[in-house]
């Protein structure tokens, strides 16, 4: 099943999507053409991971890590698909990221890889965003990379997850303009859903709704004001964002942390 949490006619609505349309709860059909979409689930934490894609580290010029390399998004960061990414001022490399995200289902604590299935309760996508000018090393968080407000597209759908029958083979693809910029598959991931759950529930309570970014393949490239990303995983829909520019008022971004990769 995939639903949807969206505004039409001034009102809040959560659907269901059959047949191309969304069904609110009153039974009345929605084209998702033309509804305001909001955020598919509305998490406590999004916890992401990085360099979980071999070919995405060899393309930054990182080892694979012995554990896994882990961050959280600010929820002021979540965006909705159709929403603007705003590009920062002075930002000189600014880059998409294709992820599946897994939704958990319902409270996580030390829960065995064996058993992790049963705490996932959908999947949707994910767009990790990142300014790379302020990516350094892995050793420390990219809070100020990854952190920016808009810099984390999820959506359009949460796909329960009785409708995605192998996670793990799901082709991802990034589009910039129509163009194809980004391709992988979820089998390329070097830590799949129940060993992250079972690693991150040994210290800390995943949440029901809570988001794992289960990190990204290689083919990053930059995006600039005016273009329009389109994000698609096979089966999950497609997440399309248009990046602009922030506000003129803004400060500008005078610094570099470390050498840019």
């Amino acid at each position: 099943m995939k639903t949807a949490n969206f505004m039409a006619r001034g009102r809040q609505h959560r659907g269901v999507l059959r047949d191309g349309m969304l069904i609110d709860a009153a039974g009345e059909a929605h084209h998702p053409d033309v509804v305001q979409f909001l955020l598919p689930v509305n998490p406590g934490k999004v916890i992401a991971l990085a360099l979980n894609y071999a070919d995405h580290n060899a393309e930054l010029g990182f080892k694979t890590p012995e554990e896994p390399v882990m961050f959280l998004k600010p929820n002021t960061s979540l965006l909705p698909h159709g929403g603007t990414v705003e590009y920062p001022r002075g930002a000189q490399f600014m880059h998409y990221e294709v992820e599946l995200g897994i939704v958990i289902g319902r409270d996580a604590r030390r829960v065995k890889a064996k058993d992790a299935e049963d705490y996932i309760g959908g999947y949707t996508i994910a767009n990790d965003l990142v300014v790379r000018d302020y990516v350094s090393n892995y050793y420390r968080p990219p809070m100020r990379a990854k952190g920016w407000d808009t810099f984390g597209p999820l959506g359009p759908y949460l796909v329960s997850a009785d409708e995605v029958p192998d996670p793990y083979n799901l082709g991802l693809r990034a589009f910039v303009n129509g163009e194809l910029r980004q391709e992988g598959n979820t089998r390329d991931m070097i830590l799949r859903g129940p060993e992250l759950i079972e690693f991150m529930s040994r210290f800390m309570t995943l949440q029901a709704g809570d988001v794992i970014l289960t990190g990204t393949p290689k083919g990053v490239s930059h995006v600039k004001p005016g273009d329009v990303m389109r994000l698609e995983i096979d089966g999950l829909g497609a997440l399309e964002n248009p990046v602009a520019w922030e506000s003129e008022d803004a400060e500008p971004l005078i610094a570099q942390e470390g050498q840019r990769i």
